[in-house]
């Protein structure tokens, strides 16, 4: 069991923290190897292993630790509270940011829009219409906070905000972006190396609680249909989620989802792992893949960092 945990956290180390964040790539490291804390999440639950999860909680309950040493440290000495954590809290990471590799495809759909997030959060990315994007090698657009965002020659670079009309989110827990404590919590999954991310997460709860997107507390395989139901008839309904599937280990319960959206006669954009849907595609290294109706069509950064579009 240690050694399965132990070859997640280098996996993570390479895959996803390795030139994004040189600090969480060192700490994930020094815990593959450390046998105190592998031992402490064989005893949690399986969802609950996750080392944004543990990297997240100890630094909820501790603060950032700079190194294995003091990260080993730190865990011992607070271990019942980072549990305490770990078991009350879930991976909710809400990049704002991810609305910039979303635009291009919402920009192309006819409109009024109508939105559904599975996997929502605090339902900061339901407001794609409510940032300001920053496109290189083209005009900025939109209000502050705006989001920075890489793309190649192909992609379908906006120029203005899509018209929305109807928008809710859909999640297992919601966060409340009037609520300080859940805010901490948000605030904590972005990487402490990261402080651009930060900034724009603080402007984008700002924005939200100004004028906070509904969301719907349930299971995307029981309570979409009836939340979908809700849209207005006029508008196109769009569900999308991004770093959801992939938390839904069984197969049968992934395809199951995909039958379940696409019986809603909408769009479907799904922003996730290649594994989740395409295993046998392979793209830039730790890149998302975008995927629109089922059919892959960009590359992304899994924070919104830059969107490769290779659909023709």
């Amino acid at each position: 069991m240690t050694g399965a945990i132990a070859r997640r956290f280098r996996r993570f180390a390479e895959t996803e923290a390795r030139g994004h964040s040189p600090l969480y790539e060192t700490l994930a490291n020094g815990v593959a190897s450390d046998p105190d804390i592998l031992t402490f999440l064989a005893e949690l639950p399986a969802a609950k292993q996750q080392p944004n999860l543990l990297l997240a909680a100890v630094r909820f309950v501790c603060g950032i630790q700079t190194n294995p040493g003091d990260f080993h440290a730190a865990f011992l000495a607070r271990k019942e509270a980072i549990r305490a954590e770990m078991l009350n809290r879930r991976t909710q990471t809400n990049e704002p940011s991810r609305c910039a590799v979303l635009l291009p495809v919402l920009s192309l759909l006819p409109g009024p829009l109508a939105l559904i997030e599975v996997g929502a959060s605090a339902g900061l990315c339901l407001l794609p219409d409510r940032y300001g994007y920053a496109y290189d090698g083209h005009r900025p657009f939109g209000p502050k906070p705006l989001l920075p965002c890489r793309t190649n020659a192909a992609t379908p670079v906006p120029t203005t905000h899509p018209e929305i009309v109807w928008r809710a989110g859909l999640d297992l827990n919601p966060l409340d972006v009037r609520d300080d404590d859940d805010m901490a919590w948000l605030e904590t999954l972005v990487w402490p190396d990261q402080p651009d991310r930060a900034s724009r997460l603080h402007a984008a709860i700002a924005v939200a609680r100004a004028d906070p997107p509904r969301i719907v507390s349930g299971d995307l395989l029981t309570s979409l249909p009836a939340l979908a139901a809700e849209a207005p008839p006029d508008a196109t309904l769009v569900v999308f989620h991004t770093a959801v599937l992939a938390y839904i280990a069984a197969p049968d319960a992934r395809a199951r989802f995909g039958g379940i959206v696409r019986d809603l006669n909408g769009v479907w954009i799904s922003n996730e792992t290649p594994r989740v849907f395409h295993p046998g595609l392979a793209g830039p290294k730790g890149a998302f893949l975008l995927s629109v109706n089922g059919e892959p069509t960009a590359w992304t950064d899994p924070h919104g960092a830059w969107i490769e579009w290779f659909a023709k």
